[in-house]
Formats: C-alpha cells, sequence, structure tokens
C-alpha cells in the first residue's frame, strides 16, 4: 500500500527529523507549514491550521495514509492554548476526512503531560518519577490533553490508529524554533568563549545535581516510524527519551569542553539565561558578521525562557522508557552524542563559529 506521510510542522525540529526519516526509508513525503519553506525532497503545502477553510482547500487531493502532527502554537494563557490548539488539531483533521485515507496518526506532545502547562510548571502535587504512561493526566488544565482528546475523538469517528509521544527537550537542528535548548546553549556557549564571560550553569541545584534525560530529535522520530508501522503500538501513549541519564553537572563541563571553553564553577545561585544574555542580540550580531555566520538574529537562534524552564526546575526529571521497549523499540542515543552532532552541524551550516 501506498505510504504518503503529511508532516505537520515539518520545518521544526521534530517534523524534519521525521521528515527526513521517512525519505530515508522511501516513503512521500509531505509537508504542511504556515511558510512552506523549501525543504529538500518534501512537497510543501502553505496553510494555516487556524484556518479551517484554507486548510481544507490545501489539503484538497492530498490523501496521506499517515499524519505526524509535531507542532503547536504559544498563546498567552493556558486556556488560549487549550482554545487554539485544540481546535489546529480538529480543523487539520476535519480537513482531511473527506479522502478517508488515513490509517495512522501520530501526536507529539511532551513531559508537561506530566509536570503541568507553563503557567503552573512543576509546581502542585507531581507523579513520581521516573514518569510513566500509566500515571495519567493531572487534576489541571493542559492543552496536551485536549489535542489528545481531538485525535482520540476523531480516530473512534473515522477509524484510524493512533500514537502519542511525549519527548523531553527534544535535541535538534531548527532555526526560529520557540523551544530549542541545544541550539540556545550552542549560542550561548559561542558568545562566553568570544567575549571571554563564564559559562555559568543558569539553573537550579536539583537540575545540577539531579537525574535526567532528554530526547534526540532522531530518537523522536525513530519512535514515531515504529509505532507507525507496528500493530502492537496502535492506540498507545509512550514516552520517549534517549536511554541514558545524567547529571547536569557532567553535561555541562562536556558542552564546555567541545567549545573549547571552561565550565564556570556551579555555587547553587540560579543564573537564568533569560537575564545572561538580555543585552545580547548586539554581541551576537557582531560575532555573526565577524564569523561570516548565516544567521545574525540571536533571537532566531536563542530560547532563553524555554532552557530556563527546563533547567530551572526544583525537581529532579527521569523518564521511564519500559512501555515501548516491552513492544520491540530497542533505539537508545547517548545525549552527549546528541548534542555534539548537533554542535558539529551548526557549525557546518554556519549558525555558529
Amino acid at each position: 500500500m501506498t505510504k504518503r506521510a503529511l508532516v505537520v510542522g515539518s520545518t521544526g525540529i521534530a517534523g524534519g527529523a521525521i521528515a527526513r526519516l521517512l525519505q530515508d526509508r522511501g516513503w512521500d513525503v509531505l509537508g504542511l507549514s504556515r511558510s512552506a519553506s523549501p525543504q529538500k525532497g518534501v512537497r510543501q503545502i502553505a496553510a494555516d491550521l487556524s484556518d479551517p477553510i484554507n486548510l481544507a482547500a490545501a489539503l484538497t487531493d492530498i490523501a496521506p495514509s499517515h499524519l505526524f502532527i509535531t507542532t503547536w502554537s504559544r498563546q498567552a494563557t493556558e486556556a488560549e492554548n487549550i482554545r487554539v490548539n485544540a481546535a489546529m488539531v480538529r480543523n487539520l483533521l476535519d480537513a482531511l476526512r473527506p479522502a478517508e485515507s488515513l490509517r495512522h496518526v501520530a501526536l507529539v506532545t511532551g513531559l508537561k503531560h506530566y509536570l503541568g502547562p507553563f503557567d503552573a510548571y512543576g509546581k502542585g502535587a507531581l507523579p513520581d518519577t521516573p514518569f510513566r504512561e500509566t500515571q495519567g493526566r493531572l487534576d489541571v488544565e493542559n492543552f496536551y490533553y485536549a489535542q489528545e482528546d481531538e485525535v482520540f475523538a476523531a480516530a473512534e469517528r473515522d477509524g484510524f490508529g493512533w500514537s502519542v509521544h511525549r519527548p523531553h527537550t527534544i535535541i535538534g537542528k531548527a532555526v526560529g524554533n520557540a523551544m530549542n535548548m541545544g541550539t540556545t546553549l550552542a549560542a550561548y556557549a559561542t558568545i562566553c568563549r568570544e567575549t571571554g564571560r563564564p559559562f555559568a550553569f543558569p539553573g537550579s541545584a536539583a537540575q545540577w545535581s539531579g537525574l535526567t534525560d532528554m530526547t534526540d530529535a532522531r530518537q523522536l522520530a525513530a519512535q514515531m516510524l515504529w509505532a507507525a508501522t507496528t500493530d502492537a503500538a496502535t492506540n498507545e501513549a509512550f514516552n520517549i527519551v534517549n536511554g541514558d541519564t545524567f547529571r547536569w553537572s557532567w553535561m555541562w563541563g562536556r558542552i564546555a569542553d567541545w567549545f573549547g571553553i571552561e565550565a564556570a564553577p556551579f555555587d547553587g545561585t540560579v543564573r537564568p539565561l533569560e537575564e545572561q544574555m538580555v543585552g545580547d542580540a548586539e554581541v551576537w550580531a557582531e560575532i555573526a558578521t565577524r564569523h561570516g555566520l548565516a544567521e545574525p538574529d540571536l533571537s532566531r537562534l536563542a530560547s532563553p525562557w524555554h532552557t530556563d524552564a527546563d533547567l530551572g526546575r526544583p525537581i529532579e526529571v527521569v523518564t521511564d522508557m519500559s512501555k515501548s521497549r516491552r513492544l520491540g523499540f530497542a533505539a537508545y542515543q547517548p545525549t552527549d552524542d546528541a548534542f555534539f552532532d548537533l554542535f558539529a552541524q551548526l557549525r557546518a551550516d554556519r549558525l555558529i563559529s
């Protein structure tokens, strides 16, 4: 049967990774985004998920067998996140319904399923770590839950299978992405090296000393493809991390070594990147000019607020992967190598010096 994938958010970190993997496996890949930026091997479709009429017209005669939803729209409040992002998923599934072609829908959410949304992040009663899929939902409003409910309702009505994927801080390349720890840390380390500023860990003592894990975008893509093509994984939600655990007290020094700088000693003081990098737009523009970098706008590379949210958490975060392991998903990715691969790619693409 024809394997035609529609990747929504194909120019983002997660969407780009699954689009590349599907191409490598011989799939026909279409990408949907508002900008329809050129992407090698991907037929781009420009559409706004919040505009159902425009969306339906753009998706006429597309008839994908598989749908990968890897995007969302950040709003000022969680109530607005729920309203806007639920409507985006609903509009998308409604637009694809007439073709009656969908066999599987994969939705990417994340560990805020267990930690709560941004305005209640890591607060109140939280499940014990490691987070397991059986722990279910928190008793708070969360747009991830609203997105899931739209997929579940459409799947029951239209007869396709689904999977939900919950990564922890995705590492991968995407310029202009709103949640991008890997590139943020690369830009920060570059600025520290170029200016002589200390490479100071911005987060909490709990994050510095506690165990944590992360998700390479390639690892997420591998699990999405596995779930989309494995009967036993149909209609299931899965955590997805690299498979290793580490402490930032170890990782921070390894990142510093890659950039040829010394990691500043950590004394327990939280030094948010939003404060450390508040005046760095001009600094970055000068670095970009001096080294001939491809992106002089620091805001398109770094998202300090999101990195601060992750590294400032007052709790240890470890994610259980047993569910998908038992069903046969065996991929593994060392997190330090995930960072180093990204940094090498950013340097090769002249995005950092």
